[in-house]
């Protein structure tokens, strides 16, 4: 067979430059294969976790499953829909040429350089991680990077790797809501078993819009959303969802038995897709917690930069700045939508002054301000904003460490 080379636009990068593998078209589990699919969705998790690459026909850079490849190093490349289903068989993908090779014969492919951030410009780094699989990954690189001190973890990203279901567990009522509780701290101690001394494990609260909701979720009813994104989830889900409070009272019960006295230094909490000063302190209410839990806020949405310094004054412990969903809101560009690519701008000067105003209020008020940053853009954020705290993804801590220590 002749060799076909179609292109492609990379969408999550990796080391590896050239990756051959047969073509895995029936989303089940199967180590090594490259995965062909129209677009990444919660229930892949098992198959992208086992996989070596991912071809997609849609999605942007910053979805959450993207966010999940990011994190083990798999690389994803988006191809136009009509090729889709010619791959089949074995196939070569070539992250330099941004391409799909069908057939035998690979093209050569020169290695790229890319200029990263160095350690010295950083305070730390709080490494986003899909289990605790990472946590050991960054913790056994040689030399140790003392920067990465604190490890950020989402609440779907537990239930995934645990098989767990939130959304069937939360409805059942509150015996089941506790049971997922415990069952999420369960997860969690064992990840904090993998921190240094020094290290600590955040966790954002639970945050799957309706869409993902409904691939993961059996037997309890998921509200169809309009705009999803834009919908019942984030802080305005947990106020709504009454047997939410059951789940993370026992949850927190059971790391207080099981991580003793330390347990507050090793594993906090964080609120997703906030608002206001108001929210925060319902959800606290909410959630009954009383003012010795330290709860942080992640900054996504226009409303939450302009609301930083309120959170501050009202007790927020850290402010984590989500910069995927903060440049959709500001530049009105959905980050899953390849057709709007070009106006989804990470250095965007509306982006990079809602940066600086979270950063500065945090800054202000004396409280620690961790702002995601993809790989390819630490080097300008480190240089044009005041942040020293910047959040990263196992597989970018790794190849920044590399390029470090070359």
């Amino acid at each position: 067979m002749s060799p076909r080379e179609i292109p492609a636009v990379l969408l999550v990068d990796s080391d590896k430059r050239c990756i051959r593998g047969s073509c895995n078209r029936n989303g089940k589990p199967i180590d090594g294969t490259i995965l062909v699919v129209d677009r990444l969705s919660p229930e892949l998790y098992e198959t992208i976790v086992t996989c070596s690459a991912v071809i997609c026909a849609r999605g942007g850079r910053t979805g959450h499953m993207q966010s999940l490849c990011r994190s083990r190093g798999i690389p994803v490349l988006r191809i136009d829909p009509s090729d889709l289903d010619a791959l089949a068989g074995e196939v070569t993908v070539l992250l330099d040429r941004e391409s799909v090779v069908l057939g035998d014969a690979v093209p050569a492919t020169h290695p790229v350089e890319l200029r990263a951030a160095a350690f010295g410009d950083i305070e730390s780094i709080c490494v986003v991680i899909a289990d605790a699989t990472d946590i050991r990954s960054a913790n056994t690189l040689a030399p140790r990077v003392e920067h990465a001190n604190s490890y950020f973890i989402r609440e779907e990203f537990v239930c995934f790797a645990a098989a767990l279901s939130p959304i069937d567990s939360l409805r059942a009522g509150p015996a089941e809501a506790e049971r997922y509780g415990a069952a999420v701290a369960s997860e969690l101690c064992s990840m904090v078993d993998e921190l240094l001394p020094g290290q600590r494990l955040i966790m954002r609260l639970l945050d799957l819009r309706s869409d993902d909701a409904a691939q993961i979720t059996t037997g309890a009813h998921v509200e169809d959303e309009p705009n999803p994104e834009l919908g019942l989830h984030g802080a305005r889900w947990l106020l709504h969802e009454r047997h939410y409070p059951h789940a993370f009272r026992a949850l927190r019960a059971h790391v207080r038995e099981r991580l003793g006295p330390d347990a507050h230094r090793l594993l906090s909490f964080a609120v997703p897709f906030i608002n206001d000063r108001d929210e925060f302190l319902r959800l606290r209410r909410h959630l009954d917690l009383n003012d010795e839990t330290l709860l942080g806020v992640f900054v996504e949405t226009p409303a939450a930069v302009h609301s930083a310094a309120a959170f501050c004054a009202a007790g927020a412990s850290e402010l984590f700045v989500g910069t995927k969903d903060l440049i959709q809101f500001y530049l009105a560009a959905d980050r899953g939508n390849h057709l709007v690519s070009s106006t989804y701008q990470t250095r965007h000067p509306a982006v990079l002054a809602a940066l600086r105003e979270a950063v500065e209020s945090g800054r202000d008020a004396g409280v620690p301000v961790h702002v995601f940053a993809l790989g390819a853009d630490l080097d300008h954020y480190v240089r044009h904003l005041p942040a020293r705290r910047l959040m990263m993804c196992t597989a970018e801590l790794l190849r920044l460490a590399t390029r470090s220590a070359a």
